[in-house]
């Protein structure tokens, strides 16, 4: 069975249009699609309409930067099934916004401090008129040769850990755990968490200390969190496992998702192949 819990557009970072996504969707006979774009849903209505002439299963999502808890780095949370009209997600996403909003400028005012001068209206341009990330600037100090890629631009430029030297990283707002589960469960929506292997640093190269997940995991179930990202593209075969295993013991939901970016994530295809005793379980939960 072919679904996809995690997926962007050009409404956040990605290269393919809303309505493409469904295309491929329904040639690569997808069981469902959700579309998962970072902080917005701008793409939803014209993904859903697109899946919906096509025969193809689809749910409105988003992608939240929250903040990760005591130990740990980065949160990413799925708002898997949401009303995009919920007043409540509404108000947390104009939030949300308003501190991008806010980091894209200071990160503007630090390359001016080291002698790169990028113009509003140019780096706009990359974003399409949507939501304007760390990608589009690493696109854009690609393209004026101040990097050779958007990977080289992220280590250069615009990690916490970039050189000193050359650093242009800021911190944005990040709401709350409880807020953000808050906002998305009265949007009748199911909270996932994004890529576990990335909630800490030092993780992503394949150190993760599963117990450390456990114990956190467990405790985030009681706060509200519906459901893990146990099977992630990046992942490894292990880590797949394990997260699957984590999920089953401690009584969260299990999704499939690949965090395809088009172009922007090139070795990222779109689709997961998954059990359907895998995701049954997230199937039934969600509403369609």
């Amino acid at each position: 069975m072919r679904v996809d819990f995690h997926v962007h557009s050009t409404a956040s970072d990605g290269t393919f249009a809303p309505a493409r996504l469904a295309e491929l969707a329904q040639e690569w006979k997808f069981a469902c699609l959700s579309l998962t774009d970072h902080d917005n849903m701008d793409g939803v209505e014209e993904c859903r309409a697109a899946c919906r002439e096509r025969g193809v299963p689809f749910v409105a999502g988003m992608e939240l930067s929250i903040e990760p808890g005591a130990g740990f780095d980065k949160f990413h949370l799925l708002a898997i099934g949401v009303d995009p009209a919920a007043e409540r997600l509404l108000a947390l996403r104009r939030r949300i916004l308003s501190g991008r909003d806010d980091r894209n400028r200071l990160i503007i005012e630090r390359f001016a401090k080291i002698g790169i001068e990028i113009p509003q209206g140019e780096l706009d341009s990359y974003a399409h008129g949507d939501v304007l990330a760390r990608p589009h600037f690493a696109a854009w100090l690609r393209d004026h040769g101040h990097a050779t890629g958007i990977k080289d631009a992220f280590a250069k430029y615009l990690l916490r850990d970039s050189p000193p030297e050359t650093c242009c990283y800021a911190e944005r707002w990040r709401p709350s755990q409880e807020e953000a589960f808050g906002a998305v469960h009265e949007a009748g929506g199911l909270c996932v968490m994004a890529h576990p292997k990335y909630w800490r640093r030092a993780w992503a190269d394949g150190c993760v200390d599963y117990d450390a997940a456990r114990r956190e995991l467990s405790r985030l179930k009681e706060a509200g969190l519906d459901g893990l990202e146990a099977k992630y593209q990046a992942n490894t075969a292990g880590e797949d496992v394990e997260f699957t295993r984590i999920a089953d013991a401690v009584g969260l939901l299990k999704t499939a998702g690949s965090d395809f970016h088009g172009s922007n994530k090139p070795t990222i295809h779109l689709g997961m192949d998954v059990d359907e005793s895998f995701i049954a379980p997230f199937l039934e939960a969600i509403v369609v």
